[in-house]
């Protein structure tokens, strides 16, 4: 059976009314029928049946055998933290989201955990960084917002050889695009407002385990600490999973006519897109992806924050929001945006250039959105050359 028709058919038909939707349970407790005696829930905080089946059809559809449903992306990230103790240390990928390296560096640290960045397409790397203390590898593949694309498989063979876990956020992917846990991972992480929600209408996290003892203690400290995802969240989610494939395909595909575009325009320094043959990691990505995403980053050759900013203020289809995976395209300045947090050389070391933007290719009509970024470019050449012309004596 093929993936879309297997996730379709995953989603329950409710045995009681019959409902094709699964039924929003928007209720904060359940009559027990003696105490400690119920129908399988008591409260909504430690279970909910709309967020219970939302956990079922993820985890079937990441290949996994326990999922959990959180508030955010990042509360997946904390739950995930979470399994490890003070003194434990963490191997990261460099390229990191900025949140996750604000959850690390602002909170973890103060109580005892280290985490050590490194690129992890250089499996080299990861090795040199493993310490007796090592208990977990984490990686984004592809990374946000240089599409780094690491070698899950080979990564998970040096985990197994250390005896430590490899978590991966699966975020920028998606499950129709790459199963981390078939590739040897440990646990996945999603923000779910991405996405797996596809409409930028809900936040939301998931960590998928391999196996269930992983799993119980993350759905320990998804219970105990209770950043839990409500009903009506969850409801979204599932909705927005029945159209994830064919928003998928047509992500892909304007976004890989939009970077081959951006290739041959002579403004542009850098394009980065796994689909692309110039791709460093493109034969990996090729070999663990089904297609390679629909966001495209890319740099300026006049390499400043002002030309990039110039751009990512005058286009009209592309918004200037944060996050990503939403049906409208969105654009960003990772170097003021989403990557704020991290000091600025760690991210310029990192590949997050000034003149850095990241675009999230939407599904509008891709010769639309050409345009958007032909007239943009255009503009912030102008309104550089007037800078530099004002600037000089």
């Amino acid at each position: 059976m093929q993936a879309t028709t297997q996730l379709l058919h995953s989603i329950p038909v409710d045995a009681q009314t019959g409902a094709i939707a699964v039924p929003i349970y928007q209720t904060s407790t359940f009559v027990q029928e003696a105490p400690g005696v119920n129908k399988g829930y008591d409260y909504s905080r430690t279970n909910n049946p709309t967020r219970q089946e939302l956990e079922k059809i993820v985890a079937k559809l990441e290949g996994g055998t326990v999922a959990a449903a959180f508030a955010s992306g990042l509360a997946a990230i904390d739950a995930v933290i979470k399994l490890l103790e003070s003194g434990d240390e963490i191997v990261a990928v460099d390229d990191i989201y900025g949140g996750a390296y604000r959850l690390f560096e602002k909170v973890y640290k103060k109580f005892g955990i280290n985490v050590t960045y490194v690129d992890t397409t250089d499996l080299g790397a990861i090795n040199r960084a493993i310490t007796a203390k090592t208990r977990l590898i984490w990686i984004e593949s592809p990374t946000n917002p240089t599409l780094k694309v690491s070698d899950i498989q080979a990564i998970a063979a040096i985990a197994d050889r250390y005896k430590i876990l490899l978590a991966v956020d699966n975020t920028f992917a998606s499950p129709a695009l790459q199963q981390p846990l078939l590739h040897g991972a440990d646990i996945v992480v999603h923000s779910a407002t991405k996405y797996i929600g596809g409409h930028s209408d809900v936040i939301a996290g998931l960590v998928i385990t391999k196996n269930e003892d992983l799993g119980r203690q993350v759905k320990f400290y998804q219970n105990a600490c209770g950043a839990v995802l409500g009903p009506f969240d969850s409801f979204l989610l599932i909705r927005g999973l029945e159209t994830l494939h064919l928003r998928i395909g047509q992500h892909c595909r304007n976004a890989a006519i939009i970077a081959q575009y951006l290739q041959h325009h002579p403004l542009v320094d850098k394009v980065y897109y796994p689909g692309l043959a110039s791709h460093p990691n493109h034969a990996v990505a090729c070999k663990q992806q089904k297609d390679f995403g629909g966001v495209v980053s890319f740099s300026l050759k006049n390499d400043t924050e002002a030309a990039a900013i110039g751009l990512v203020t005058n286009t009209a289809l592309f918004h200037l929001a944060e996050s990503l995976g939403g049906v409208k395209s969105l654009v960003s300045h990772p170097a003021s945006m989403t990557h704020k947090s991290i000091e600025t050389e760690k991210r310029k070391a990192a590949g997050v250039a000034d003149s850095l933007v990241r675009l999230s290719v939407g599904l509008e009509d891709v010769q639309d959105l050409i345009n958007d970024l032909e007239t943009a470019l255009a503009i912030s050449t102008a309104l550089n050359k007037e800078e530099k012309s004002l600037s000089k004596p």
